[in-house]
């Protein structure tokens, strides 16, 4: 798969045609498909109307847009008009949108042309993807171990090379974590610069929509496109612009790093602790200084998370009734109360069923204080941990997971899996921008996570392009078995 800044750059020019770009990534969707299910809905028909009117524009003299014929996937929580959006749950199985959300408005009106609907753990919730009502992805590095979650689809379209940018949401590590596990770059932005308009919503203090991509460029493209105000969501800012250029640095002179003392031995795989130290004698060999930075709090931002995030969606999955929004179990006559019970109980999976029953717990009348206010407390704390790290460092760096891929069906226990997102956590408590980028490694993909201060994203791309010129080609290459 060609990036995506080569693919504009070819169809603008006229080389190639976008119709022939799309047909080719759906054909090769259709191949991963079948041995990933990493799609929940492919819109071939509308897909290719959308790259035939394209070359329309184009052939009568239009100017081409800045991501003219890429294709793109998008996690099927985000809204798309007139294709169905299911959150990977049977509750919303045939719901069709009538309208978009922002930032697919934002990718198509700069050219880029969506094929397809990923799939995802339930609402979002889960960090292996085997928790969707349509049944688990499987990592195209190893068909027996799992992408990541929540946005384990979009990770393989990119890792297997069927897009070469697909959007996912991340509200404590949903885009980091599959990035790491499938070798490919994921990026969160600063809370609010990208709209959340038109996304499911799951803890709405903590959700923020990614991008997935084999190139900083790519990555600075994508975001470039979606960022800005919107009037539709109330939480979105005005941040500071992006430029592609920002993905193409060769050298890192004078940036600190700190390195977070609390996450980065102990608890981490030796294949990590590995990607880890070569990482780390990258970063300095392109002239960065490399130091550790105590967190005391960061451990505690695990318990603190899956407070305050169930306790979110316990409120947000409160319409998901059976009444107006979700479909319907059992007949009128049975009463409204035993119909709500019933709808939610058939049609929301265990995961679900499990972090909605926590955070009611955690919000309700004796335990509010206890839990909820506490878990509120240590994410105020961490956060002011964060903030004077920064005051000494440009980025922080940890690893993204504390082990590569787990195998399929390996993380029975919830508590287990939910240790797993103690790196990827931080940033979304704090709502600071968050990077993972693939490191160097002999077998499974591991990923490094920098963080960066609210709204210097733009940092974020410049050490990610850093390390991927340092890297000469090797970057992000795509799963075996689809190069």
């Amino acid at each position: 798969m060609t990036l995506a800044c080569d693919i504009a750059e070819a169809v603008g020019s006229g080389r190639e045609r976008a119709e022939t770009v799309v047909r080719r990534a759906l054909s090769r969707a259709d191949r991963v498909q079948r041995e990933t299910n990493a799609f929940i809905t492919l819109c071939g028909e509308a897909a290719l109307a959308r790259a035939r009117a394209l070359d329309a524009r184009l052939a009568a003299g239009e100017a081409p847009p800045p991501l003219a014929g890429v294709p793109v996937a998008v996690k099927d929580n985000l809204c798309t008009r007139g294709v169905r959006t299911t959150a990977g749950s049977r509750s919303l199985e045939h719901f069709v949108p009538p309208f978009d959300a922002t930032v697919v408005a934002r990718l198509e009106a700069a050219g880029a042309v969506v094929i397809g609907k990923t799939n995802l753990d339930e609402f979002g919730m889960g960090s292996t993807n085997e928790h969707s009502a349509f049944g688990p992805v499987r990592n195209p590095w190893d068909l027996e171990r799992v992408p990541g979650g929540s946005s384990g689809g979009s990770a393989v379209a990119v890792a297997a090379g069927v897009v070469p940018l697909a959007l996912g949401t991340d509200t404590g590590g949903s885009v980091r974590q599959p990035a790491s596990f499938t070798g490919v770059l994921g990026f969160k932005p600063t809370y609010g610069v990208l709209s959340r308009s038109g996304v499911i919503a799951f803890a709405s203090s903590l959700d923020q929509v990614g991008v997935f991509g084999r190139s900083a460029r790519d990555l600075a493209l994508a975001l470039t496109a979606m960022a800005g105000p919107d009037p539709l969501d109330a939480t979105s800012l005005e941040a500071p612009p992006l430029s592609a250029d920002l993905g193409t640095g060769t050298e890192l002179s004078g940036l600190r790093v700190g390195l977070i003392k609390e996450l980065s031995g102990a608890g981490n795989s030796p294949e990590v602790r590995e990607a880890l130290g070569r990482t780390t004698a990258a970063l300095r060999d392109l002239g960065a200084e490399v130091s550790e930075v105590s967190l005391p709090h960061a451990p505690y931002g695990t318990a603190a998370y899956y407070i305050v995030a169930p306790a979110e969606a316990s409120s947000n999955l409160a319409r998901f009734d059976g009444m107006v929004y979700s479909r319907r179990v059992g007949e009128s006559r049975l009463g409204q109360g035993e119909v709500m019970r019933r709808s939610r109980g058939a049609l929301f999976g265990p995961e679900v069923r499990r972090r909605i029953l926590v955070g009611t717990y955690a919000l309700s009348a004796g335990y509010y204080e206890a839990f909820y206010g506490k878990a509120l407390k240590v994410r105020r704390l961490i956060a002011d941990e964060v903030r004077r790290a920064f005051g000494r460092f440009d980025l922080l760096l940890t690893p993204t997971a504390p082990s590569p891929a787990y195998r399929l069906g390996e993380v029975a226990d919830p508590l287990r899996m939910y240790l797993g997102d103690v790196d990827t956590v931080l940033a979304n408590l704090v709502g600071c921008g968050a990077v993972s980028v693939p490191a160097p490694t002999p077998g499974l993909p591991c990923g490094v996570q920098f963080l960066a201060p609210p709204l210097e994203d733009a940092r974020l791309l410049r050490v990610a392009g850093a390390l991927e010129a340092a890297a000469a080609g090797a970057f992000a290459p795509l799963a075996p078995a689809y190069r």
